[in-house]
């Protein structure tokens, strides 16, 4: 078929529809030529060829062609030929199909190769992925918007698309399974669980092939070949289109919940890998623009991927704002998770940057203004910016957090006063920036890592199925099985367990900063001690939608807990207020199993603390208690009122929380606290509790 072609013309970057055609444009800088492929259907293997004139098509850096009569959904690629020079880092193959970076929908033929791509001069048209044009005019939003809830009020849950309905008990119609669809069909369960944001594990497309020879897929996602198009395979629709729409439709429906959608994003290197890996997309465009070279023109590999995005470039950092505004103009997301984002630190050389042009872009753009922009604040090589992370806006995942509470919980010596820090927002970390407290992201266990059940059933980490003989995943896992590593049928051990998660449930909501709860851990969902499952995409690391009536007194507990976080000013926190405003006026008094005496020696394995919520007549008590042994704690006085018991998590369901409309009043000067249990007390001057 003879398209009418025109110039064209240099921006906007990527497949646009417009005046009855497409404008195509590809940035380039040392192609010698460009060919535009056209494909059919992605069966195709003979797509017709359009070859770039230099002399009309071409643009500084830019190849651009306008053909009239395409239409939304035509499927395309590039042939870009120029130097083939590894050594000098440069990779051009004009045997290789190669992605637009700017596609907003990516499609991935069943023949799809990835070893194809590796071997250069070997033609894989037929085996490669395939970008799709997109209009975005006539989508319905049904009047939603993006919610700007503050983080004051927010509650994360940390979640994969597929694997959240992919299991047979999901209840999900078997088409829906897996897919942006059947997380629709689980908003009423989001719903009572309480939380009200999903960050969504990556959703940008990458490549399943992306893994270690022995390993089964990329489940996970954390190996990005294109940032703007939604991945394709958890679309039920499989036209090109689809995964683009259904996207927009589950945003939709979280929005008409009330529920914010965040995106786990990932530019801090791209599924390319090495010297040794694919020419896929931007290797095969402009090598030396797309990532980080060391001085010797090879590959540099501070996201422990094989390669490094060179986000602070000129030309990526534009790439990786067009991305973000996209996401919120286009699909209407709230926020952004962005991994390893200390990598974005770096500079072309790799060295760390004081101010760098990306971060600073991204925190002053006009457009996310409004958005949540959470770092990973540490890379693979060593960089750890929790505490440091640049301006005001960012909000920071507290490893420290993690670290700190898992093993003050478990018992371990010298940890109280870390884990007094943790539990007030963090202010060895987090007072000198002037912040406000919801900079720290709480969390006790996430993606990477134990689940929440295996936290507290396995000592080390069981990593076999993985193909890597147990050398993948963290060492380090603050872990503690209570007696038994896994399984057991020993009441007092599974009773010990169910305590223990409670606890760290009871000190995650109870703590300064935002909340992240890790799909699955409100119903002690287990991973059988595996904390790297990236290659697991089977039920092994899927949500079991059993667990939820197995589980129903931890799920209740959890609710429980959410609801009092959201609903009740003793422990919510002022949204323009700083940590360390909050910090004075919120009358902190430190006890221990005396009033107003507590011990911070390093064997001490206990703390209370008594705080009075800023502009608020309540005030709360909380005590732990992480000895072996119980403590009698003495209750400090509160003014004209009684203490209210909300929390004790060694009292058996219903009493181990009550609502607080329901919660007993204490006539006694003392608590007796089990061992390895928590307290919450309220009260509220002046009148009982209502």
């Amino acid at each position: 078929m003879k398209y009418v072609a025109d110039t064209g013309r240099t921006y906007p970057l990527g497949a646009s529809f417009l005046n009855g055609g497409v404008n195509f444009s590809l940035f380039s800088r040392l192609a010698t030529g460009v060919e535009l492929l056209l494909f059919a259907d992605l069966e195709d293997d003979c797509p017709e060829t359009i070859t770039l004139n230099p002399e009309f098509h071409h643009s500084g850096h830019y190849w651009h062609i306008w053909l009239k009569g395409i239409k939304p959904g035509q499927l395309y690629g590039y042939r870009v030929h120029g130097p083939y020079v590894p050594e000098k880092g440069l990779y051009y193959d004009a045997s290789k199909v190669l992605l637009d970076p700017y596609a907003q929908s990516v499609c991935r033929p069943p023949t799809y190769s990835r070893a194809m791509a590796c071997e250069f001069g070997v033609d894989n048209v037929g085996h490669s992925f395939l970008g799709a044009v997109v209009d975005h005019k006539g989508f319905d939003w049904q009047e939603t918007s993006r919610i700007a809830r503050p983080l004051s009020e927010t509650v994360i849950y940390e979640m994969h698309v597929k694997g959240f309905t992919a299991h047979p008990n999901s209840g999900v119609a078997p088409e829906r399974r897996g897919t942006y669809l059947g997380v629709i069909d689980k908003i009423p369960y989001l719903k009572e669980l309480g939380v009200t944001a999903i960050e969504l594990m990556p959703v940008q497309q990458f490549d399943p092939q992306d893994v270690p020879p022995n390993s089964p897929a990329n489940y996970w996602g954390y190996s990005p070949i294109n940032f703007f198009a939604p991945h394709s395979d958890y679309a039920m629709d499989k036209s090109p289109l689809g995964p683009v729409n259904e996207f927009r439709q589950m945003v939709r429906a979280l929005h008409q919940a009330g529920i914010e959608v965040f995106l786990d994003v990932v530019f801090n290197h791209t599924a390319e890998g090495g010297s040794d890996g694919p020419i896929l997309s931007f290797k095969g465009l402009d090598n030396d623009t797309y990532y980080i070279l060391d001085q010797n023109d090879q590959f540099t590999n501070y996201s422990g991927c094989g390669n490094t995005f060179n986000a602070n470039h000129s030309v990526v950092r534009r790439m990786i704002r067009h991305s973000l505004r996209y996401w919120v103009q286009q699909m209407h997301v709230d926020g952004f998770r962005f991994d390893l984002a200390s990598v974005l630190s770096r500079d072309e050389a790799g060295h760390p940057m004081a101010s760098p042009p990306i971060l600073w872009s991204i925190d002053t753009d006009p457009v996310l203004a409004q958005t949540k922009i959470i770092a990973e604040a540490w890379d693979a090589a060593g960089l750890y910016q929790v505490g440091s992370f640049i301006g005001d806006r960012w909000q920071e995942w507290n490893g420290k957090y993690r670290d700190d509470i898992r093993a003050f919980i478990k018992g371990d010596e010298g940890q109280l006063s870390a884990f007094a820090n943790r539990l007030i927002g963090s202010p060895d970390i987090y007072l000198h920036h002037n912040s406000a407290p919801q900079r720290s992201i709480n969390f006790v266990t996430a993606h990477d890592g134990f689940t929440l059940n295996d936290v507290v059933s396995y000592n080390d980490k069981h990593n076999e199925a993985n193909g890597e003989n147990n050398r993948d995943g963290d060492n380090h896992n603050n872990s503690w099985n209570c007696g038994v590593e896994g399984p057991t049928d020993d009441p007092a051990i599974l009773a010990l367990r169910q305590r223990q998660m409670k606890n760290f449930m009871t000190v995650l909501f109870c703590s300064l900063g935002t909340p992240m709860l890790n799909m699955g851990d409100e119903v002690a969902r287990s991973q059988q001690g595996n904390n790297n499952a990236y290659c697991q995409d089977n039920e092994l690391s899927w949500f079991d939608w059993d667990d939820v009536a197995k589980n129903q007194d931890l799920l209740r507990f959890t609710q429980s807990l959410i609801r009092l976080r959201l609903l009740n000013a003793g422990l919510s926190q002022q949204l323009n207020q700083s940590l360390a405003d909050m910090l004075n006026s919120a009358n902190i008094e430190w006890h221990g199993t005396k009033a107003y005496a507590p011990d911070w020696s390093s064997h001490s394995r206990s703390i209370a603390i008594k705080m009075q919520a800023p502009h608020s007549s309540e005030t709360v008590y909380f005590a732990i208690n992480t000895y072996h042994e119980p403590l009698s704690f003495e209750l400090p006085d509160v003014e004209n009122s009684h203490w209210y018991r909300i929390v004790d998590t060694s009292l058996p369901s219903p009493d181990d929380y009550v609502e607080l409309g329901c919660a007993p009043a204490l006539t006694v000067d003392h608590y007796q606290l089990d061992a390895r249990s928590v307290l919450l007390l309220w009260a509220r001057k002046g009148s009982d509790l209502t």
